[in-house]
């Protein structure tokens, strides 16, 4: 499982956090439990799973969540759970059941991680005080990561925008004729803003209204990151074709393609990935 990790603090506690590639938050169990067990954190995960109410808990998670959970193994654990001689560890709930709410990592930065519904759960068990906290942090984090997502949506669509003034110019300068009136110039600036929707979206921004009535704004407020830059870059070749009085239909076929070759190249970039992250 490929992992983005993050670290928060809590109680002095170092805990990681990674967002996995399904978009779902797993934090560490091994950290938490170093709060009760600082010497032994596999030991505390351990007697957490021994407890019936605990394999209840995994297995309704599962069944809700994991198509692939195999029941027959989860009802022989559960009808052994309780016993002084039963024991179970992360790895052989996982390996025997395919379950997905734990996942067990080697190596640095590994150990234990939950999905956050699990570890919240377990937290609980270990203390309601550490857990309180862990949930504060916890939000704090995710506001910060939202916050982080809207900065990086809003420098993007600015860009956009003062691309959108060297677009505007170059038909001003370059199609515009004399002594029109506003609401003739008004359309041809329309126009030419759908040349490149159809390049970039393959639809004009009338067609994305009719499909999308409920929606407020337009087509580029609900733009990606990788279309706001491809979107800045056509701009901007779009303005030097009307400088050098290549027809629509050439400028079209050639915006396509362009926003083809960027958007390939964007979307397999890892600084872009960075950029949302």
């Amino acid at each position: 499982m490929e992992r983005k990790v993050s670290i928060i603090q809590v109680k002095n506690i170092a805990v990681n956090v990674f967002f996995s590639p399904e978009e779902e938050d797993y934090i560490s169990l091994t950290d938490i439990a170093s709060f009760k067990n600082p010497n032994e954190p596999k030991d505390v995960v351990k007697n957490w799973m021994r407890n019936r109410s605990t394999i209840e808990f995994l297995g309704l998670w599962e069944q809700i969540n994991n198509p692939n959970f195999k029941g027959v193994e989860f009802d022989s654990f559960l009808y052994a759970s309780g016993s002084n001689s039963f024991t179970l560890s992360p790895a052989k709930w996982i390996e025997q059941t395919s379950a997905v709410g734990i996942v067990s990592k080697q190596g640095r930065g590994g150990g234990t991680f939950a999905h956050k519904d699990i570890a919240f759960e377990f937290a609980s068990w270990v203390s309601a005080e550490f857990k309180l906290y862990l949930l504060k942090e916890f939000q704090r984090l995710k506001a910060e990561e939202n916050d982080r997502l809207k900065l990086n949506w809003n420098l993007n669509r600015a860009l956009a925008k003062i691309n959108y003034r060297i677009h505007t110019d170059a038909i001003k300068e370059n199609i515009i004729p004399e002594n029109l009136r506003k609401n003739q110039i008004n359309q041809i600036y329309a126009n030419e803003a759908d040349v490149l929707n159809v390049a970039l979206f393959g639809k004009t921004a009338k067609q994305w209204r009719d499909e999308n009535p409920d929606s407020e704004g337009n087509i580029r407020d609900y733009s990606a990151i990788e279309q706001l830059l491809v979107l800045a870059n056509l701009e901007s070749l779009n303005a030097e074709f009307i400088r050098m009085g290549l027809p629509q239909s050439e400028r079209l076929v050639k915006l396509n393609q362009t926003a083809i070759r960027q958007m390939k190249s964007l979307t397999m970039n890892t600084n872009i990935k960075k950029l949302k992250e």
